[in-house]
């Protein structure tokens, strides 16, 4: 095999993608690896020059394979986007960074290695996997001592937080039952207590919006138009309105989403259409818009939601 002088690297959570080329800057690497077999794949090979794009975890694996006694440059990922080919992946990442890393006018570019910036502890996401994390730090005997202090220190507050979390839900809960809308709005599918809640707290008044339409406008659930020469084109949400609304409704939309997706409730024919041509997280921001809509109709009207009307067409097809 030819001796690898340059070898570029697009990380990512997982999986890792390599890109080498020898002294003739022929292509002689393009392997993927995952995240645990970099390090094992690197001290089997011959001392080489290493690029990385910069970022957090980018200074981690620097000294990582410093360590292992190859040199590593970590460049600012505007000076590697130039070099990236037709069609954006991971190998066209890793090729770019390959060879953006031999350009002399981005080697005066480069960003400086920290020292023990990055620890290279990994953990899943979710406040459940919190306590597990600081356990493992806690009894890492690797880790500078400081970090350890910091990250107990952390722990208790987060420790503390739990109980005063806990009672302003119970007031939460509380005032959701006192309040005769709020139980209202509750009974529609994707709504929760907190939903609940928040929307006749953010819309005091919704007899200010003509429609259901305009509603879900204020709270930026509605699409951008881009419509010209006659040909409609419509983009992402707009973000307009209450950010905290918006991403209750979405939340629970995607709730609401996964629990059909496992069978555990049965949608609307709308909501099950919309499924069959839509990805999952398009499909919650379009139910948002929809509940936002409903949730505007009740509180305007002062009804209940119908679960039998929303059903209906699912009955006459059956």
């Amino acid at each position: 095999m030819a001796r690898i002088t340059r070898i570029g690297i697009d990380t990512s959570k997982s999986v890792f993608q390599l890109h080498g080329v020898d002294e003739e800057e022929r292509t002689v690497l393009r392997r993927k690896l995952r995240r645990s077999e970099v390090l094992t794949f690197f001290a089997k090979l011959e001392p080489t020059s290493i690029g990385l794009e910069a970022c957090g975890g980018s200074h981690y694996w620097a000294g990582e394979l410093q360590a292992l006694g190859h040199t590593v440059v970590l460049i600012p990922p505007q000076y590697v986007s130039p070099y990236v080919g037709r069609g954006k992946n991971d190998a066209a990442d890793a090729e770019a960074i390959c060879e953006a890393m031999s350009r002399p006018r981005v080697q005066k570019r480069f960003v400086a290695v920290k020292t023990a910036a990055e620890f290279g502890l990994i953990a899943a996401k979710g406040l459940s996997k919190v306590e597990p994390l600081l356990a493992r730090i806690a009894a890492d005997d690797s880790l500078p001592a400081l970090a350890r202090e910091m990250f107990a220190t952390l722990g208790q507050e987060l420790a503390e937080l739990a109980p005063r979390i806990a009672a302003v839900e119970t007031r939460l809960r509380a005032w959701h039952r006192a309040n005769g809308l709020s139980r209202r709005l509750a009974e529609v599918p994707s709504i929760g207590p907190i939903g609940a809640c928040l929307l006749p707290i953010k819309i005091a008044n919704p007899h200010a919006f003509r429609s259901g339409r305009m509603c879900a406008a204020w709270i930026g659930l509605t699409a951008k138009d881009h419509t010209t020469a006659g040909k409609q084109r419509l983009g992402g949400i707009t973000r307009a309105g209450d950010e905290a609304l918006r991403a209750t409704l979405v939340a629970g939309a995607t709730a609401y989403i996964q629990q059909v997706r496992r069978g555990r409730t049965k949608p609307s024919p709308w909501l099950d259409e919309l499924l069959k041509r839509k990805a999952p997280k398009l499909a919650a921001v379009a139910l948002a818009n929809k509940t936002a809509r409903i949730a505007w109709k009740l509180m305007v009207s002062g009804q209940r939601y119908d679960r039998t009307r929303a059903a209906a067409p699912l009955a006459a097809a059956a």
